[in-house]
């Protein structure tokens, strides 16, 4: 090898090495922000946790806790930031819906997501008359209108009837299809439960919600509320199953726990592993309703067990 040789490997040798450094902190950065963006996106994926207001009906029935003051006790107690209203906790307040400003206000305070109102006792949308079909859907209508004011995605209803299981859907589905109407151009959804009749059945549901046809008519996937007419239980997790590709929000139903955290009615680990592979990433609200522990004692146990299973605050 010649000395020109040699001059040209060392210059080489030397412009590769520059280069390699200079471009050294670019792809260490673009690394980095790659690592960052993956763990946001699994962050992302992972169900946050809610409290559902029926958590804690005894407290609020018996004055223990003010309605209005729900949000702020939940974050504080609870340090989660998505809440669940019942409707029963505040039909008696003002008519006009003053009420619902204030709540908003709180709720904003204490930095917590109003996500949706669970709706009892406003009449059956799946009523065999067409005309108390109608009513139903007309009560249902202040329930929107907090909701819109709240900030919430949705609205729980019921999906009750009367008569054969195929008349029930087809009562069902008009009703819900007319306060859908309604709900869309607010932006609202209108979510059916597992509670009671022939809901109790996840593939009925399911099928009503095909019939309705409505791209915001959806589900609300209850882990308990199995137990048929005739006292006995459905499959819980062929119903959830049957129930989650449309879902748009998820009650993590709860009674007792054992001495490792672990329900005692419901296969949480089994629950869980059906929410995710339906793909569903919304939250999961504590529904706790056992009278072994306190209130407040059963839904940290239920928020518990939730974070040791994978969801997040």
């Amino acid at each position: 090898m010649d000395d020109a040789q040699s001059r040209r490997g060392v210059i080489r040798t030397m412009v590769g090495a520059a280069i390699a450094t200079a471009i050294a902190p670019t792809v260490a950065l673009a690394q980095l922000q790659d690592g960052v963006e993956k763990k946001s996106a699994a962050a992302s994926s992972r169900n946050r946790v809610s409290v559902a207001q029926w958590s804690l009906h005894r407290m609020l029935k018996d004055g223990t806790l003010a309605p209005l003051n729900f949000p702020e006790f939940v974050r504080t107690t609870f340090g989660v930031a998505g809440v669940e209203y019942v409707s029963t906790f505040y039909r008696a307040m003002a008519a006009n819906g003053s009420w619902v400003a204030d709540l908003r206000k709180r709720a904003d305070a204490a930095g917590v997501m109003s996500l949706l109102i669970m709706c009892d006792g406003e009449g059956d949308l799946g009523d065999p008359d067409a005309n108390a079909r109608r009513r139903a859907v007309d009560a249902h209508r202040r329930w929107l209108d907090a909701a819109a004011g709240l900030g919430c995605h949705s609205i729980r209803v019921n999906a009750r009837s009367v008569g054969t299981a195929d008349e029930q859907c087809a009562f069902c589905a008009d009703g819900l299809a007319q306060l859908s109407a309604v709900a869309l151009p607010m932006k609202l959804n209108v979510i059916v439960e597992n509670h009671g009749g022939c809901s109790c059945d996840g593939a009925w549901v399911a099928r009503v919600i095909r019939q309705v046809g409505a791209t915001n008519c959806g589900t609300l996937p209850d882990f308990g509320n199995f137990r048929c007419e005739d006292g006995t239980m459905a499959d819980r997790y062929a119903g959830i199953a049957a129930m989650m590709p449309f879902a748009r929000a998820v009650s993590a139903k709860s009674h007792d726990f054992n001495g490792d955290g672990f329900e005692t009615t419901t296969d949480y680990t089994k629950m869980m592993g059906i929410v995710r592979g339906a793909g569903y990433t919304g939250w999961v609200g504590v529904e706790y309703e056992g009278d072994r522990l306190t209130e407040v004692e059963g839904a940290k146990a239920t928020r518990d067990l939730l974070l040791k299973l994978g969801c997040i605050l």
